[in-house]
């Protein structure tokens, strides 16, 4: 196991955003993390990448515990985390050439890598624009390649692939069916049942708080499909009733 969450408990005020949550991730796989709107879910990848300190439990990730060696268990992660700011006044370029020299690569290193990341993501053309001029896609393409350069053993994303088009999400896809392939590790969370059913092969589900179930996807799905497993440990459909007037169309 490349990952380890183990009763992890954040709260707000009094508002509990993470309940007792724990799952393991195995290497080389590609792990989804789902749940409503609310859920706990990006509290929970902020406590695992070291961005949201915990009440209680533990994170370790390739068995380094995340806060008691930040900085070693750092440097095995590649995040991009929700609504993440950017140096916007940089170009795209300039962007990851400083992710890049943050992470200790060298000069040649890092535009080599710039370059690679640029065409697998389909990038190059825009990399001398600046960051601010980028639509919400293509920020999320950057951000993921910010998150890559460094070549992580663990890549936590949440939410990487909304508002991106389905060729750049395609690409995407791509490029982390690689990543896993040859031993990395990918987290991400989504609302794109679909999507998660067809990329990921283990997932979670987290409801108000709490990991209600977390497996393979077969073992989550227990026979149905994802969509329909995910609805139902969300508390199932509610029936719309009272809103007649909603076929009363305005002329």
């Amino acid at each position: 196991m490349v990952l380890e969450v183990r009763g992890l408990r954040k709260s707000f005020g009094g508002t509990v955003a993470v309940d007792d949550a724990s799952f393991t991730v195995r290497r080389g796989s590609i792990f989804g993390f789902v749940g409503p709107n609310g859920a706990g879910k990006t509290t929970t990848l902020s406590i695992i990448t070291g961005l949201l300190r915990p009440d209680a439990g533990q994170v370790v990730v390739g068995g380094t515990d995340v806060w008691r060696e930040p900085t070693t268990a750092k440097r095995k992660l590649g995040v991009l985390p929700d609504r993440m700011r950017l140096f916007d006044r940089l170009t795209g370029a300039q962007m990851l050439y400083y992710a890049a020299v943050l992470h200790g690569l060298d000069r040649s290193a890092a535009r080599s890598r710039i370059d690679d990341l640029a065409v697998a993501l389909g990038l190059d053309g825009s990399l001398d624009r600046p960051v601010r001029d980028y639509s919400v896609g293509m920020v999320k393409k950057i951000s993921l390649a910010a998150a890559l350069i460094h070549s992580p053993s663990v890549l936590v994303l949440d939410e990487p692939f909304e508002s991106v088009d389905p060729v750049s999400t395609a690409q995407a896809v791509d490029l982390l069916t690689r990543f896993a392939a040859a031993g990395g590790t990918v987290v991400l969370s989504s609302h794109n049942m679909d999507l998660v059913e067809r990329v990921c092969d283990s997932v979670a589900v987290i409801v108000a708080g709490r990991v209600l179930a977390a497996g393979t996807l077969d073992e989550v799905r227990a026979g149905s499909s994802l969509e329909d497993r995910f609805v139902e440990l969300a508390g199932g459909r509610v029936a719309v009733e009272g809103l007649e007037w909603l076929t009363t169309f305005s002329d």
